[in-house]
């Protein structure tokens, strides 16, 4: 039987992070996964000399200097900046929206022409939601058509974004969409964030230097682990699995309403599906994301991962390529969860499993699954920063 302060359930991004901090107190940390490897989704896949993001692009972005400054003690971040591409029936549109954008849409070239453009499609919705008789957007159509005007919404955000949650607009909740990053400057820089880039060597050395003075074990399906709370010494004994341990806290980044198994009925997520090819080729799209915006179109993006780390000519030095086709669907047990799904029925049922979570004796529920909400990496990191291990 080992002795450890920290149970961390799940090796992923937030794990890992506590366990470093932890390991800098002086504390003892046993950090277990049900996948055979550690990183959960920012694990990385190397195929060639390529990183391949195993489960969707991952791109590190933040304004916090701490956050930037700690991942980088770590290992050093390259100068990746995430330009991600349109495609709409061929044609090819620069996003986020900006001068570029209006340009290839419209045919505009000053910030003058672009505003006076999306101001004649604001009004048509005005007038529209006017003679409908409401004066707020009751769904994700009538806010993006109120935001950006018809012709980016049918182009650009329609068929991605029923293809991405599964529903139609007029179906959404209109708050999914309450901003939309536009810009009168011909800027193709996705984020506004002062820090952004991807790890030299890929994620997997970021999550490895993090566990480095922690115990891991893979292969452990924490929850099929007996768990007994020992009121008197203020310690779990967990056993099983090839487990048998004694430690003071547990962390979970596991979906909440599994680790109380589904009681008060299941949450509900949208997950994604990936096709990895690899051609013979050394450079596909040109582009490390292109995103697929029409309907018939299946998948909602393709994936080219040398370009998140190789640039200019240096692409054409590996002779083949990467390419990840990414399919969203509808989450069943079994299936890797990717985003909940925050609409009013899911966010209440979410709120009272976090009742129960605050009733744990010295559990802590951290992380998109545990929190049931959609993280970036750099605020996941941020949080954990700021947390008393």
């Amino acid at each position: 039987m080992a002795d450890y302060d920290y149970l961390i359930a799940g090796a992923g991004l937030f794990g890992a992070t506590f366990a470093y901090q932890a390991a800098q107190k002086g504390l003892r940390c046993l950090v277990v996964d049900r996948r055979a490897h550690v990183g959960g989704n920012v694990y990385c896949r190397e195929v060639g000399g390529i990183h391949v993001h195993e489960y969707g692009a991952h791109i590190f972005h933040t304004n916090n200097s701490e956050v930037w400054r700690f991942v980088n003690r770590i290992v050093p971040f390259n100068r990746y900046t995430n330009s991600p591409v349109a495609n709409y029936r061929g044609k090819l549109y620069n996003l986020p929206f900006n001068m570029n954008t209006f340009y290839q849409m419209w045919g505009v070239t000053t910030p003058e022409e672009a505003q006076r453009k999306i101001d004649e499609q604001r009004q048509d919705a005005i007038r529209a939601m006017h003679e409908a008789g409401v004066s707020e957007p009751r769904n994700l159509e009538e806010q993006a058509l109120l935001l950006i005007g018809r012709d980016i919404y049918e182009r650009l955000i329609k068929g991605y974004t029923e293809k991405q949650w599964g529903r139609p607009c007029t179906e959404l909740p209109a708050f999914i969409i309450r901003r939309l990053p536009v810009r009168l400057v011909f800027d193709n820089n996705y984020f506004n964030d002062a820090h952004q880039g991807i790890p030299i060597g890929g994620y997997n050395l970021l999550i490895d230097g993090l566990l480095q003075q922690a115990d891991v074990l893979t292969h452990i399906d924490f929850l099929k682990c007996r768990r007994t709370w020992d009121a008197a010494s203020q310690t779990y004994h967990v056993s099983g699995q090839q487990l048998d341990i004694v430690c003071r806290k547990i962390v979970f980044t596991g979906c909440i309403d599994e680790y109380f198994n589904y009681q008060l009925g299941p949450l509900e997520y949208r997950t994604v599906r990936f096709e990895h090819t690899t051609l013979p080729c050394p450079n596909h799209q040109g582009n490390a994301v292109v995103n697929y915006t029409e309907a018939e179109v299946p998948y909602t993006r393709s994936i080219e991962h040398k370009h998140f780390e190789c640039f200019g000519q240096a692409v054409y030095d590996i002779p083949h390529t990467v390419v990840s086709r990414e399919y969203a669907t509808e989450w069943k047990p079994g299936m890797e969860p990717y985003y909940p799904v925050n609409d009013e029925r899911n966010s209440l049922l979410y709120n009272r499993y976090k009742a129960l979570a605050e009733r744990e004796p010295n559990v802590i529920f951290g992380g998109r699954l545990a929190e049931y909400r959609y993280y970036d990496m750099a605020p996941i990191v941020e949080k954990v920063l700021q947390m008393e291990v």
